[in-house]
């Protein structure tokens, strides 16, 4: 059994070569929105959800990225609304939400 059910990578990387980055679509606010959000539903914890700053996860094309983990579910999103619907379908619920994985083809 794994300590959390769930546990979300949030790339936060910020390149200062001017690359594209996650940093530059606000990823941080977006970390910070999940995370505040994963605690106040009371998914935080061990046998729940885990919420991770990481740097460059390598699919910088398709930024903002995060990942949940275990199931590897790679997920690019817009806004809170996008967000919600990952807590409320994915980390609640264990349904991924198709319309916001990123495909396997998208990388750096």
């Amino acid at each position: 059994m794994s300590y959390y059910e769930h546990h979300v990578f949030f790339c936060l990387n910020q390149r200062e070569n001017g690359d594209a980055c996650c940093a530059d679509h606000d990823a941080k606010a977006a970390f910070d929105h999940c995370k505040q959000r994963v605690k106040a539903e009371g998914l935080a914890g061990p046998g729940g959800v885990r919420v991770n700053k990481a740097g460059c996860l390598d699919r910088c094309a398709g930024g903002p990225v995060c990942v949940v983990y275990p199931s590897g579910t790679w997920y690019s999103f817009v806004d809170k609304a996008d967000l919600d619907e990952i807590i409320d379908s994915h980390l609640k619920n264990g349904k991924p939400v198709e319309r916001l994985v990123l495909p396997a083809t998208v990388g750096r």
